[in-house]
């Protein structure tokens, strides 16, 4: 089965990453994009992640994860190489409202990430829902060269005049010409 496509505000959801190496740090950095409500709960910390926790003043504990920890967290990556723990974090999550991603390991995900592109508001993803995140990437990095480098101004610009211009016919009308405008300038 594929995995739904969907965007969530994470600005008010506590996430909890259980896991310190360089997959910990991967999703740090992506999750970054989006919040800084982040917790680290890992017996080691790598240098790189270290650095990003004091950058960011994110909140850490340097410790196994014990049963329990998921308390109170509405998101937990899991970015460990020990398959038990993938596990035992993701049955104790069942019956709760955690959602529980658990990195190269679907059979214990309640959600993936995808590759995606960040421009200002401008988000777009790619997923293959796990069977190949290599191809994902690289569709990714095809699409990132044909997005213009001005694109986040002109989302800014729309944002400003969606408040401005009452909603209507001829709002939708203005917007879409105007947005037909803009990609035939720079998508051509």
């Amino acid at each position: 089965m594929s995995f739904f496509p969907m965007y969530i505000d994470m600005s008010k959801l506590k996430i909890l990453l259980v896991g310190g190496g360089s997959i910990a740090t991967e999703k740090i950095e992506k999750l970054l994009d989006f919040t800084e409500n982040i917790t680290i709960i890992a017996p080691f910390i790598s240098e790189p992640l270290r650095e990003i926790i004091k950058d960011k003043n994110l909140s850490y504990k340097l410790r196994p994860y014990m049963s329990g920890d998921i308390n109170g967290f509405d998101i937990v990556i899991i970015a460990t190489d020990t398959i038990k723990i993938h596990k035992e974090i993701y049955d104790e999550s069942r019956g709760s409202r955690t959602l529980v991603n658990s990195v190269d390991n679907t059979a214990y995900c309640d959600f993936i990430f995808p590759s995606y592109i960040k421009r200002g508001d401008l988000t777009i993803s790619f997923s293959t829902s796990g069977s190949s995140p290599a191809f994902a990437k690289q569709i990714k990095e095809y699409f990132e060269h044909k997005i213009p480098k001005n694109i986040d101004g002109f989302l800014e610009n729309m944002k400003i005049l969606r408040e401005e211009i009452p909603k209507g016919k001829n709002r939708m009308r203005k917007f879409e010409q105007m947005v037909k405008d803009y990609m035939n300038k720079n998508f051509s």
